[in-house]
């Protein structure tokens, strides 16, 4: 039996679980057996494959996919089809559909690829060769798909060249798209494109490949160089778009001073000009050039962007203008206006100015919401935190149903032999093509299972903000509540760290070589390890997840002392390092919220909000779902000055 049979999209693919599983008493078939032939077909060793030992295996359809894949693009599309009507539900299906696509563009075998597409497929490459098939019989959709991906800064794959050939020769890709396409790749700084798309244009852009030249020596000459650049002066808006825009980065008020000069007498689109002016007041409010505040305040109604509306908020915070937060915040976006945030900062600023009334209903919206300021808001009004905890249940019976599940089934079987990577994406894929239902049913036997890292995965695929037991489950709690007892750290605030750190991951590594659930460096393992007289753990060791909490919970520790106890400093130290936060401090606001909004960093910014308000959550859940008696902050956190005077001496 296959694993996995076909059945109408009518019925849900998880439903007919037990029609798939089921293999007969005396030949089990064998997991030694499987994992010797994946790791065959991964390597094209047929002869390896023991097929009778696999047969009605429930992974016996990867070893298939590899199969039909090495075959491409000789297979033909009824294969193609049939595999994957017979696996549909499951990723291997999607995987080929997608090795087809590839294939059979790669080879010119068009109609093939047309046979088997199911509309247009994921990935850069796969769309130039979708696009491309459908020149002969969708001219008008291939254009329109084709000239998507044309506008871009970047160099494309070389299988767009034939889509990209074709559009040229056609006039559907113009002189005007090949120039906009080269002030995109000269914003984005990519030379190589630049110099290739100025020799594809005719002479009527000499003008402006010569404003181009001027302009890579010297921004100041923008003031110099015509305005009106191409037919009908088309080019005008993409040449000073990016030509600002580098500019801008590059000196930001001798930008504005350009700007004034020739802003009025461009021929340009208001969408161009919208993005030169963006620019300039974003840099203007990131840079703190006050000279240039004057036209930044004119400029932000037309402007109206969030991220430009909430950097001048945060402006007028630091120095405690709560007129002008009131007068920005109300041209804040609707969406982002109703935000906790911003619905605190509002109320801070009617509470300055003495409108109580005001102040408390603004409050009262903030605290609705389950996050920093949501909390912060429903401590100044003395309310209890808002949760919206949302629990689901089933009964044995059920249960029972969801482990015969083909997706579950498969789970199991990838984690026995091994194959970790394949086990999520089997999970992660029956997630996200699951119904609400039955989503709830898969992260109630991952919490079943323990599988931390992948019922925190499903809850975040799926959405499941609400469902709080399983996004923030009890991993590891015996070893958080151990090593916050043994160096005097707050175990929730551990559990935080952890959460936010690594989503429970046990062998999570980042970009910069942290590992783990708290995120350890190699570096720092080693200085807390001499630290503790334990032994180096090297680069694998601190994987293991006791470990790997002692020394995080080690450094929050020591963090925490520098910081006289207080720990909305030493979580900014742990992301950010304690010197950037000590000089945040000297230079900071008095008041906790003021310095959380002042961090410049946003990463950490958002990041001590998420870790403070998920510590809150995993209280409230050890207090059985209630946020009675929780505090986010301490009394002192609350009222202590964020300055200078937090450091500790030695």
């Amino acid at each position: 039996m296959r694993y996995f049979l076909s059945f109408r999209r009518a019925t849900s693919w998880l439903a007919v679980a037990a029609l798939s599983v089921s293999v007969t008493a005396h030949a089990q078939p064998s997991d030694s057996a499987m994992r010797t032939a994946l790791e065959a077909a991964r390597n094209h060793q047929w002869q390896r494959i023991d097929e009778a030992a696999i047969s009605g295996h429930v992974l016996e359809g990867y070893v298939e996919y590899h199969r039909l894949r090495s075959r491409l693009p000789q297979a033909e599309p009824g294969q193609i089809l049939e595999f994957i009507e017979r696996h549909r539900g499951a990723p291997v299906a999607d995987w080929m559909r997608g090795q087809a696509i590839s294939r059979y563009g790669a080879a010119g075998r068009y109609g093939s690829l047309l046979a088997v597409a199911d509309g247009k497929p994921s990935g850069t490459e796969r769309q130039c060769y979708y696009y491309t098939a459908l020149l002969g019989s969708d001219p008008q959709a291939a254009a329109e798909g084709g000239r998507t991906l044309w506008r871009v800064g970047s160099s494309q794959p070389s299988a767009c060249d034939t889509l990209f050939d074709h559009l040229r020769a056609s006039g559907e890709i113009s002189e005007f798209d090949i120039w906009e396409r080269k002030m995109l790749a000269w914003e984005q700084g990519e030379t190589g494109l630049v110099s290739y798309l100025g020799r594809l244009l005719g002479s009527r852009w000499q003008e402006g490949r010569d404003a181009v030249e001027r302009l890579q020596r010297s921004y100041a000459d923008i003031t110099r160089i015509p305005t009106c650049i191409g037919p009908e002066c088309r080019g005008s808006g993409p040449l000073f778009v990016a030509a600002m825009h580098g500019f801008i980065r590059a000196d930001t008020e001798a930008a504005m001073e350009a700007w004034r000069k020739i802003a009025a007498h461009l021929p340009i689109e208001e969408s161009h000009r919208h993005a030169i002016e963006e620019d300039l007041a974003f840099y203007s409010l990131v840079r703190g050039i006050e000279h240039n505040m004057g036209w930044v305040d004119e400029a932000l109604p037309r402007i109206g962007t969030t991220r430009v509306l909430e950097l001048r908020i945060r402006h007028a915070l630091a120095q405690r203008n709560w007129n002008d937060v009131l007068r920005w915040t109300e041209l804040l976006p609707e969406d982002s206006r109703d935000d906790s945030r911003w619905q605190y900062w509002k109320a801070r600023a009617h509470e300055q100015l003495g409108d109580q009334e005001r102040a408390e209903a603004a409050y009262a919206r903030a605290a609705q919401g389950r996050n920093f300021f949501g909390f912060a808001a429903a401590d100044r009004i003395g309310r209890p935190y808002s949760l919206n905890l949302e629990r689901s249940s089933f009964n044995g019976d059920f249960r029972d149903q969801v482990a015969q599940w083909p997706a579950v089934q498969r789970t199991e079987a990838l984690l026995r032999i091994g194959e970790d990577g394949l086990a999520n994406s089997e999970w992660l894929h029956a997630v996200a093509n699951a119904t609400p239902r039955e989503v709830r049913a898969l992260a109630d036997y991952a919490e079943r299972r323990g599988w931390h890292a992948r019922l925190v995965q499903t809850t975040i695929t799926a959405q499941l903000w609400d469902a709080l037991d399983w996004r923030f489950p009890e991993a590891y709690r015996e070893h958080f509540l151990h090593w916050g007892q043994q160096t005097g750290v707050d175990p929730y605030l551990l559990m935080g760290i952890a959460r936010r750190e690594s989503a429970y991951n046990p062998t999570a590594l980042s970009p910069a070589g942290a590992r783990g659930l708290m995120q350890i460096m190699p570096g720092t393992a080693t200085l807390l390890s001499r630290q503790l007289g334990i032994s180096d753990p090297g680069p694998y060791g601190v994987l293991d997840p006791e470990l790997n909490i002692r020394l995080g919970s080690t450094y929050i520790r020591d963090m925490t002392n520098r910081y006289r106890g207080n720990r909305l400093a030493a979580t900014a130290a742990y992301n950010a390092g304690p010197g950037r936060v000590d000089r945040w401090l000297r230079d900071a606001p008095e008041e906790f919220d003021l310095f959380v909004e002042s961090i410049p960093f946003r990463e950490t910014r958002d990041y001590v909000q998420a870790v403070l308000s998920y510590r809150v959550i995993f209280e409230s859940l050890a207090n059985g779902g209630s946020s009675e008696g929780v505090s986010m902050l301490s009394q002192a956190e609350k009222t202590v000055r964020y300055d200078a005077s937090l450091l500790a001496r030695n």
